[in-house]
């Protein structure tokens, strides 16, 4: 699932896409995908991709946040956590940072 929707990100042009495994130190999900878009209608089309893609494969997401502003798409679909932001807003919420103790995983590693 995560290497679907990092693919989906990819394929909006997505900047930045990095995946963090919290496995070991959260039980809130697997991973975080977080990954940024060049401005609002990007950021949603990128969330749109996503949940379209991952819909085709039978995952739906629990829920999802922020879309109408399009500042910080959240998308909950329980083992990944897909987070879609504004380049301001990922410098300012600098997810990297606060989940540092994550293990930073490569697509590769997701197959």
């Amino acid at each position: 699932m995560a290497a679907l929707a990092v693919e989906a990100l990819a394929d909006k042009k997505a900047v930045d896409t990095k995946v963090i495994n919290i496995q070991d130190i959260s039980v809130i999900a697997d991973y975080f995908i977080i990954a940024s878009g060049n401005n609002k209608n990007q950021v949603q089309a990128m969330a749109d991709n996503v949940s379209e893609v991952l819909g085709k494969a039978g995952y739906t997401p629990r829920q999802v946040e922020g879309y109408a502003t399009a500042n910080w798409i959240l998308m909950d679909y329980t083992d990944i956590i897909v987070h879609v932001f504004s380049e301001e807003d990922r410098l300012f919420y600098d997810l990297e940072r606060i989940w540092r103790d994550g293990k930073v995983t490569e697509l590769e590693e997701l197959a």
